[in-house]
């Protein structure tokens, strides 16, 4: 019949069109995928924000994908303020871009694909081990499940534990309230539905403990859950090289820091000697998980301790977490650079540890393409902001491309096209730097084009 025919070869158009766009997009390198994917989630949420009924005010619509961009990079940073701008729908579609930001636009499509298929897609696999920068041999799909049920269950005890700290200091709606800071705090996105974040309650040790440790939970990175995983279960007898160095790291960082802005830092001194502490460690947790509450005002820190917070925040969490930056590993491997090369060795070595040269040159890009961007940042900020102090621009374009969240007060007050360059370098720390410069950068040649090697000289 002819209905039947044309039924057919429509069907067979329709498998066809399937398998040139399947193959298409197995060719586009991951990279590109991942920035495609984020944006994607950005513009989602610009446009369900822009809905009047989330809003308890009128909200300008680069607000909105300010307010947006910084929720799926879990950043954290504001134009407005969500506890008061937008109503509980639209604190719920911000809570929900934070978790799709925090543990990866490509993991909750891939769990669900796993909750109805027994395996993914080789290009869901390809682009899940370049998000979460799995080695070699790696289970995609495996990975995958322990990261929703890791995170699910860090955020349930959360918000469990958050909710008498809120309570009881008579914050509005607290059950809400430790449901949305336990995500945010533990996808590191620093999002808080309080005005000033959380210095109304710096000085209670049950808070300051919670939400650090969710930060903590979050930044450190699924890696390190992985690799305690394969140990429980017996698949691996010791903790990797990877795990044990983000760990010294991390304990590295938060000690060295709290010793600083404990002794240097002048709006603390006033404090009692506990207080004093508490305050000066959460500031550095604050700075090195990119997580972005703050209990003390940030404007008001010393030129020494800004200097500290630029360090932390610049080299960020740790590779496969929900915070940005350069990354731990990542200035480890520099490190060892150095190091070597100061002990004129021919190969670099880091804790007895020799580093491919594939590890050490991806370093490099990474670290060399953050101080680019930087640099381009402030100097393009310097001409739309000129009433800005040079200290809060380079703070602002830090926190924002380490997708800290941390503010000296600049945020609120950017013009358009200062909003749109902190746009642009948010989006750049949540791909991941080194990601965001082979999206850019990367073009996808021919084989002609490959055939084509001859360089005159």
């Amino acid at each position: 019949m002819p209905e039947a025919r044309v039924l057919d070869a429509f069907r067979r158009s329709i498998l066809e069109t399937r398998k040139g766009a399947r193959a298409m997009l197995l060719r586009i390198n991951p990279a590109k995928l991942l920035v495609f994917g984020y944006v994607f989630y950005m513009l989602i949420g610009w446009a369900l924000l822009s809905l009047p009924f989330v809003q308890n005010v009128p909200i300008r619509e680069i607000d909105n994908l300010f307010t947006s961009v910084s929720a799926v990079s879990t950043t954290g940073l504001v134009t407005v303020d969500p506890g008061s701008s937008y109503n509980i729908w639209g604190q719920l579609i911000i809570l929900l871009l934070i978790q799709a930001g925090g543990v990866g636009y490509m993991t909750i499509g891939s769990f669900a694909m796993l909750a109805t298929h027994e395996r993914l897609t080789p290009l869901r696999e390809r682009v899940t081990m370049a998000a979460f920068s799995l080695p070699n041999g790696s289970s995609p799909a495996q990975f995958i499940r322990m990261v929703i049920l890791f995170t699910l269950i860090c955020e349930l005890v959360g918000a469990l534990a958050l909710y008498p700290i809120l309570a009881s200091a008579g914050i509005s709606n607290p059950a809400w309230s430790a449901i949305f800071h336990s995500v945010s705090a533990f996808c590191t996105a620093g999002f808080s539905l309080n005005s000033n974040s959380f210095e109304g309650l710096a000085a209670d040790p049950a808070l300051n403990f919670v939400i650090s440790v969710l930060s903590l939970l979050g930044a450190m990175g699924f890696l390190i859950i992985w690799d305690i995983w394969r140990n429980l279960t017996g698949r691996s007898v010791y903790l990797g090289f990877t795990s044990k160095l983000i760990i010294r790291l991390t304990l590295a960082f938060l000690a060295i820091g709290t010793t600083i802005l404990f002794v240097v830092e002048p709006s603390i001194a006033a404090l009692g000697p506990f207080d004093r502490l508490q305050a000066a460690f959460f500031q550095t947790m604050s700075a090195s998980t990119t997580v972005g509450f703050n209990t003390v005002p940030i404007g008001t820190l010393g030129h020494a301790t800004l200097l500290v917070m630029f360090f932390l925040m610049a080299i960020g969490a740790s590779p496969s977490g929900t915070g940005g930056g350069i990354k731990t590993t990542s200035f480890a491997a520099m490190l060892g650079l150095v190091r070597s090369t100061l002990k004129q060795r021919n190969h670099v070595r880091l804790f007895k540890r020799r580093i491919a040269p594939s590890r050490l040159q991806a370093s490099g890009a990474t670290f060399f393409y953050f101080m680019i961007l930087l640099t381009v940042a402030v100097f393009l900020l310097a001409l739309t902001e000129p009433g800005a102090s040079l200290e809060a621009m380079v703070f602002e374009s830090i926190s924002a491309l380490g997708t800290v969240g941390l503010s000296m007060g600049l945020t609120g007050g950017l013009s358009i096209l200062g909003k749109l360059i902190i746009i642009v370098l948010m989006t750049a720390g949540r791909v991941g730097i080194l990601s965001f410069g082979i999206a850019l950068a990367m073009h996808d040649e021919t084989h002609e084009e490959e055939a084509d090697n001859e360089l005159l000289l």
